[in-house]
């Protein structure tokens, strides 16, 4: 892993969370997306040193929950979720993207022009829940015009190249969009009936996500923002 960040696995897995929340601790104190409220958890990340700015990269609950928690043991300030300027510099060396999508919230933060912390806008396994597809696939070439930075995602292992996956991510949209197009040309009408079509494949567990994924296609087709 890219040096001065150290990463720590928090124990919520699930059908949304895939290993767990990945919890990043920076050189300086400095700690993206602190995770579930575990005990166990806080006590990891305090154990590496004094917290001097906890920080999260979007709303979502699995990244937020232990944020009052570590603020009040530790006395670090809080920066809120999507509190920032595109492209300002939190602390020496760490600058944060605005990357709608996932949701209007979520950002980006570039750690030295060597790696990437990308939250739930691109996983390290799979790909993620849309909410509105005309800024993600925006996101997305932001992203990929950033270079072969390494990608350490909300969830999931990192990887080596957010150029390639960005680009991976978008030609698997490309081929989404046609799918759902298919299947409104074969008559279907609601979010749900498409689903049942194009994730026919997929485990029923993550098929309420896939709803809520084909509804931002639907609207993005239909020309709505």
């Amino acid at each position: 892993m890219t040096d001065g960040v150290t990463q720590i696995l928090a124990p919520n897995p699930g059908p949304m969370t895939l290993d767990g929340t990945n919890t990043y601790v920076l050189d300086g104190g400095v700690v993206i997306d602190p995770g579930p409220l575990d005990d166990g958890h806080l006590k990891a990340i305090t154990a590496l040193g004094p917290v001097s700015l906890i920080i999260t990269t979007h709303h979502h609950f699995d990244h937020t929950e232990a944020v009052p928690r570590l603020a009040e043991l530790t006395n670090a300030p809080v920066r809120e979720p999507g509190a920032y300027e595109d492209g300002e510099e939190v602390v020496p060396g760490l600058t944060a993207i605005h990357t709608p999508g996932h949701t209007d919230d979520s950002y980006t933060f570039v750690w030295r022009d060597q790696a990437a912390f990308t939250g739930d806008t691109i996983l390290g396994r799979g790909t993620t829940v849309v909410d509105k597809l005309g800024p993600y696939l925006s996101t997305l070439r932001v992203l990929r015009d950033l270079g072969p930075l390494e990608v350490l995602p909300g969830h999931g292992p990192t990887l080596p190249d957010l150029q390639a996956v960005a680009g991976d991510y978008l030609r698997h949209r490309e081929e989404r969009l046609q799918q759902v197009r298919d299947a409104l040309a074969a008559g279907d009408t609601t979010a749900e009936q498409v689903v049942e079509r194009v994730y026919a494949e997929v485990d029923r567990s993550v098929w309420p996500a896939a709803t809520a994924s084909v509804r931002a296609q639907l609207e993005y087709l239909r020309g709505l923002p």
